[in-house]
């Protein structure tokens, strides 16, 4: 496991991605630091995190959501998602492991954005996957989604997306896939 930096989690919404970061840093046998999508959202300004369009070119500049689930990204957001992916990659390069938790609602553009922030790294792609029913009933749970974002991405964020590894979280709880991806890190060591 020496040589693994990162691992990157992919999933939807409500997928239980947050909850498998914290289970594999409580299995795996060094620190690992846990860095999410949600973090960085969470630390937008808030107009960018309710976005209006730009007059001049009609795209919102932050991160929309709407009333159906979709979500939206425009270019403002993007500028810092790439200053945080530089960060994170920082992070890993100093010495510190980091599991990172996103949704690439671009699939495979999204993972090259990620892929470019950690060339030279050894990364350990993982899917995380969810019935989309199952997805949407813990996004009703936690009340803090809008409704229909787990069910929109449940698929959407895996299509063109290569992993090393998946797990369903489903029926397997946190833990559970937390000890598959830390065997498959011992193998792969």
């Amino acid at each position: 496991m020496a040589t693994t930096r990162v691992i990157v989690l992919n999933g939807g919404s409500s997928s239980g991605k947050s909850s498998l970061a914290r289970a594999l840093q409580e299995q795996l046998p060094r620190p690992w630091l846990a860095f999410g999508i949600d973090d960085l959202v969470d630390a937008l300004p808030p107009a960018l995190r309710e976005p209006t369009p730009d007059l001049d070119s009609g795209a919102a500049p932050g991160i929309g959501f709407a009333p159906d689930g979709t979500v939206s990204v425009g270019d403002g957001f993007r500028v810092l998602e790439a200053a945080w992916m530089a960060g994170v990659a920082a992070t890993a390069r100093a010495g510190a492991p980091v599991i990172v938790d996103d949704v690439f609602l671009s699939g495979p553009a999204s993972q090259q954005r990620w892929r470019e922030a950690l060339h030279g790294l050894d990364v350990l792609w993982v899917a995380v996957r969810c019935d989309p029913a199952e997805a949407a009933a813990r996004e009703r749970a936690r009340g803090d989604r809008t409704a229909g974002m787990a069910a929109d991405q449940a698929a959407r964020v895996h299509r063109g997306v290569h992993y090393d590894l998946a797990v369903d979280t489903t029926r397997t709880p946190p833990a559970a896939c937390a000890r598959t991806i830390a065997a498959h890190l011992a193998a792969r060591a």
